[in-house]
């Protein structure tokens, strides 16, 4: 049994004033990515500079305009990349970098240094604040861990009148979340006082879940609590920092953006240290969906997805939101119907917004495909056959016509496993278009009477049919109210069978004037009560009719044998 009485609660917020429940996200945040940073710190092989170089370039094309490089104090590897960062010129003049430094004279003095020829840089200073790592990593009261803080802000102020870009100094409590709240807006106030910002001159003051430890709305009240006691908020960017440790990441980043936070900084995917990071791209396409615009430009999520795992040698979850290779394939049969009605009702009302169940967003959006979005197996439904078959193949197959071929499939997937689409075309050709044994159709000539003569005959439609019968060649004439009721009445003669057609269905396969039809016919054997269906297809709408007929009587044949 799991020994949970070794483990408490954490502490709550008591903040019944909150706002944020009653708030709505109707804007993207500033955006930071730190994947060069805290994404790249957790890689088993971290990455080479010209890999660096790739993904910076990479998160400038979709549009970040803040990135952290990296700590170029702590190795070398780290220093190099920013210096051929400005070297090659590689930083747009609307893109700021940010670098990330400890509180230490030296280690800013060299973070200096590497900045050097950069125009506009964020200097990202931390030190951790949370009563735990007061009390067992740097046995510190509070007097002593706030004086960190205030002079690590000073040393960097120390180098500003000789750097000749632009410096935004940024502040991390470090463990914020284990941080008592009066304590680290004391911290953070003490920071902002010594920056002194200006709203046209703001400092960023990060508040990070370093270690995620309570659920997602206790941190949104961690967060509106400490904006409302932040000095000079108008001159403050509030920014957080959400890590994955509870596995809300996500929730906890969008739940900070109600609670009043400006800015998020996370990494592509979600990679980082122990469970990662925030994933940038859940959240951006999670804003997407709900019609927002998330200021990134995420429309090809394949090219993402190549960057990531080349660089970061770490494969998408198969599940991931959006970019795993399964999210918009669905193998339950019910699943499978409500997106062909879906997608059918929206070509119907020619909607202009995407509303199909269970696929928020529209794949090709993002660069998906619909190839993939229906798999079928042994699970699989009829609304997911129908799926197939009109989608990859322009089949749309009678409503009644579903659960018939579903059958046929569903045997072959409890043999095989999944079935891909092109498999289920083989079995509809092989059960439909080609089942032309043993009646085949050669030809038939078509004779209608004329007008007067139609009035007083039920009979009106003369056929010639020439069929062959297992190689032999056969010419057979009959009458009936159409060609096809004609037709029925010879091959009702020649099987012995009696039949009757009970549906029957049309459509262009193609589109112009050279479009094919296809044709399907449900007919019965009223001996035996079995219904089936057939199909037929041709550049003539008749000829795909009398095959289809012709389909239907083979099945029922077949079955009969």
């Amino acid at each position: 049994m799991l020994n949970f009485e070794r483990y408490q609660r954490n502490p709550v917020v008591d903040y019944p004033q909150r706002q944020w429940p009653n708030r709505e996200i109707e804007h993207a945040p500033i955006w930071c990515s730190v994947d060069l940073r805290d994404g790249n710190q957790a890689l088993i092989e971290p990455m080479t500079v010209e890999q660096k170089i790739e993904f910076f370039k990479l998160l400038v094309k979709i549009g970040f305009k803040e990135i952290e490089v990296g700590f170029p104090a702590a190795s070398q590897i780290e220093f190099d990349f920013l210096r051929e960062l400005v070297k090659q010129d590689l930083i747009p003049d609307d893109v700021v970098i940010q670098v990330l430094v400890q509180c230490r004279d030296h280690l800013i003095t060299r973070t200096f240094e590497a900045l050097e020829g950069v125009k506009k840089a964020v200097v990202h200073i931390y030190n951790s604040t949370s009563t735990l790592q007061r009390d067992v990593v740097f046995h510190m009261d509070k007097e002593q861990i706030k004086r960190i803080a205030i002079d690590g802000t000073r040393m960097v102020k120390s180098h500003l009148d000789e750097f000749a870009g632009e410096v935004i100094l940024e502040y991390s409590p470090e463990s914020f979340t284990g941080t008592e709240l009066d304590y680290a807006a004391e911290v953070c106030n003490a920071v902002i006082q010594e920056w002194g910002p200006d709203p046209e001159h703001k400092l960023i003051i990060n508040l990070p879940s370093t270690v995620e430890m309570n659920t997602p709305n206790v941190y949104a009240d961690q967060i509106e609590w400490m904006i409302g006691h932040l000095d000079n908020r108008e001159s403050v960017v509030v920014s957080v920092h959400p890590h994955n440790d509870r596995g809300t990441g996500v929730a906890a980043a969008e739940l900070a953006l109600l609670a009043g936070a400006d800015r998020v900084e996370g990494t592509l995917f979600g990679n980082g240290e122990r469970t990662g990071n925030v994933d940038i791209v859940n959240l951006a396409y999670n804003m997407f969906s709900q019609g927002i615009d998330p200021k990134l430009a995420l429309d090809d999520v394949n090219e993402l997805i190549d960057v990531y795992q080349r660089c970061c040698r770490i494969e998408i979850h198969p599940r991931h939101p959006y970019a795993g290779k399964l999210v918009f394939t669905a193998f339950s049969g019910s699943h499978q119907d409500a997106i062909n009605k879906g997608v059918q009702a929206m070509k119907e009302r020619g909607s202009e917004h995407w509303q199909v169940p269970y696929l928020p967003i529209d794949p090709s959006d993002i660069g998906r495909q619909y190839e993939p979005i229906v798999r079928i197996n042994s699970q699989s439904g009829k609304g997911g056959v129908a799926f197939v078959m009109d989608t990859y193949y322009g089949y749309q197959l009678p409503k009644k016509m579903h659960r018939e071929f579903a059958d046929v499939v569903q045997k072959v997937a409890e043999q095989t496993g999944e079935v891909s689409p092109e498999k289920v075309y083989e079995l509809f050709q092989r059960e439909y278009i080609f089942a032309k044994s043993p009646y085949r159709l050669v030809n038939c000539v078509i004779a209608e009477a004329d007008e007067g003569e139609e009035e007083q005959k039920e009979d009106c439609t003369n056929v010639t049919l020439t069929l062959k019968k297992d190689g032999e060649v056969i010419v057979m004439e009959g009458t009936g109210t159409g060609p096809m009721n004609a037709v029925r009445n010879c091959l009702q003669e020649l099987t012995g069978m009696k039949l009757r057609v009970l549906d029957y269905t049309e459509h262009a396969l193609d589109e112009g004037s050279e479009a094919r039809a296809a044709a399907y016919v449900q007919c019965m054997n009223l001996e035996t009560g079995e219904t089936t269906f057939g199909v037929g297809t041709s550049h003539n709408i008749t000829r795909a009719s009398l095959k289809a007929l012709f389909s239907a009587v083979n099945r029922l044949y077949r079955h009969c044998q």
